[in-house]
C-alpha cells in the first residue's frame, strides 16, 4: 500500500478532531457561553472572530516552519496547545479571559489543521491530488457530523466546565499518536516517489516541486480574485455554520437541534467525496462558480424556512458547497501554481480569508443582536455569497491573461 495514503487516514483523523471540535463546534460553545450569563451572543462570537484572525497569522509562521521541520511534531503541538485552549475555557469568567483562552485555540488550530494538511497532501500527491484531499478533508465534514453532536450532548449533560475538559482530552489523544504513527513529511523521507509512482514514472509526470514563484504569484490578478472573492465566500458560509445552533433553536423546538445539526455536515461528505471524483473529469474554476451560486442560494432558503423539513433541506443544500469550496482554493492555487511556494501562497491566501473567517460569526452575531431574529443575519450570508460569485468571475476572466500555470 502506497505510503500516501496512510498519511491521508491519519489526516483525516486530525482533520475530523480539529473541525469537530473547533471549526464547527463554535456553534455550541458560543450558545453554551452565552447561557452561563457571563456573556452575550454577540461577545462570544467576537472571541471566534479572533480565534480565525489568529489561526490565519498563525499561519504566515507556520508556512515557512512547515519547509523546514517534521510536520507530525508541527501537528502534535498544535494538538496541544489547541487542548490547552480548550480547557482554559471551563475557567473563563470575563471577556479578556476568554480571548486569551481564543487566541491560545487559534494558534494550535491553525498548527494542527487545514494548512500542515493540505500541504502534505500537495507533497504525496500530484496526479490524485484532488482524490487525496477530497477523502482527507472529509474527515472536515465526519467531525462536524459525529463530534460535533457529541459535543453538544456534552454541554447539555455535564455543563461547559467538564464538558470543555473532555474536549481537550479526546483532542490531545485522538490527535497526537495516530500522526505520530501514520503521517510523514514527504514521500522521499520513506523512499517513495509522489502518486506511489516508480521514479521513472515520477520523471515523467507533473513534477510536486515546479512551479510559480511566490513573487510573481502574488502579482498575477488571478490570484488576487481568487483570494478576495474567498473573503466574501468564508464571511457567508462560517457565520452560517456558526450561528446553526440559534436558527434552529429560533424556528424549531429543542428536540429537534441535536439531530439538525447532523444534517450540513453529512451534506458536506457527500458533496465533498462527489467533488473530489468529479474533479478528475469537470474544469475546477467552472465547479467553483457553481458552488459558490449555490452556497449564495441555500443560505437565503435556511434565512426563509420554517419547518423542520425545509429547514433540514436548506442546511442539505447548504452542506454541499461547504464540503467543496474549503478545499477547492487550496486545490486550485497547487494546480495553477504548482508547489515550488505553495505553502507561502496558501498562508496568505488562508489570512485574506480569515477576514471574511473572522468577521463572518462576529457580523452575523451583531445583525442578529440588532434586529433580534436570524432571518436577517443568513439573508446577508447569502448576498455575500452572490458577491463572491461577481469577484470570481473577475478570476475566470483574468485566467485568460495572467501567468500561465505550471506544465
Amino acid at each position: 500500500m502506497y505510503a500516501g495514503w496512510k498519511v491521508v487516514v491519519g489526516l483525516f483523523v486530525v482533520m475530523a478532531l480539529s473541525s469537530g471540535l473547533g471549526f464547527y463546534n463554535h456553534a455550541v460553545l458560543i450558545q453554551a457561553l452565552a447561557q452561563t450569563g457571563n456573556f452575550s451572543v454577540t461577545s462570544a462570537s467576537s472571541a471566534v472572530s479572533l480565534f480565525f484572525i489568529v489561526s490565519g497569522l498563525t499561519g504566515l509562521v507556520v508556512a515557512p516552519i512547515l519547509e523546514r521541520v517534521d510536520a507530525r511534531w508541527i501537528i502534535c503541538t498544535g494538538a496541544m496547545i489547541s487542548a490547552l485552549g480548550l480547557a482554559l475555557l471551563s475557567s473563563v469568567s470575563t471577556l479578556l479571559e476568554l480571548y486569551v483562552v481564543y487566541f491560545l485555540f487559534g494558534v494550535g488550530f491553525c498548527a494542527s489543521g487545514l494548512l500542515p494538511a493540505t500541504t502534505l497532501i500537495a507533497r504525496w500527491f500530484v496526479v490524485y491530488r484532488a482524490r487525496a484531499l477530497s477523502i482527507a478533508s472529509t474527515g472536515l465534514s465526519v467531525g462536524g457530523m459525529l463530534i460535533t453532536p457529541l459535543s453538544a450532548e456534552w454541554v447539555a449533560s455535564m455543563d461547559i466546565g467538564p464538558a470543555t475538559q473532555l474536549m481537550a482530552v479526546v483532542y490531545a489523544l485522538g490527535i497526537i499518536p495516530l500522526t505520530i504513527w501514520l503521517v510523514r513529511s514527504r514521500p522521499e523521507d520513506v523512499n517513495e516517489a509522489p502518486d506511489g509512482l516508480s521514479q521513472a514514472q515520477s520523471t515523467d509526470s507533473p513534477t510536486a516541486v515546479d512551479g510559480t514563484p511566490f513573487a510573481v504569484a502574488v502579482r498575477d490578478p488571478f490570484y488576487r480574485f481568487l483570494n478576495v472573492a474567498y473573503v466574501f465566500i468564508m464571511l457567508g458560509q462560517v457565520g452560517g455554520i456558526a450561528h446553526q445552533v440559534g436558527i434552529i433553536s429560533e424556528r424549531l423546538s429543542q428536540d429537534h437541534v441535536v439531530g439538525m445539526l447532523s444534517i450540513l455536515p453529512i451534506a458536506s461528505v457527500v458533496g465533498r467525496l462527489a467533488g473530489g471524483f468529479m474533479l478528475e473529469h469537470l474544469p475546477i474554476l467552472s465547479f467553483t462558480l457553481t458552488m459558490i451560486v449555490l452556497q449564495a442560494l441555500s443560505l437565503f432558503l435556511v434565512a426563509v424556512s420554517e419547518s423542520p423539513l425545509t429547514l433540514g433541506l436548506s442546511l442539505a443544500l447548504f452542506g454541499l458547497p461547504v464540503g467543496n469550496l474549503l478545499m477547492l482554493q487550496p486545490l486550485i492555487i497547487a494546480d495553477r501554481f504548482g508547489l515550488l511556494d505553495y505553502s507561502r501562497l496558501f498562508s496568505w491566501a488562508n489570512l485574506l480569508s480569515v477576514i471574511g473567517v473572522a468577521g463572518g460569526p462576529g457580523v452575523l452575531g451583531a445583525i442578529y443582536g440588532a434586529v433580534g431574529n436570524f432571518a436577517v443575519p443568513y439573508f446577508f450570508a447569502s448576498a455575500m455569497g452572490v458577491v463572491a460569485a461577481v469577484l470570481f468571475l473577475g478570476c475566470l476572466r483574468s485566467a485568460k491573461f495572467s501567468v500561465t500555470p505550471p506544465e
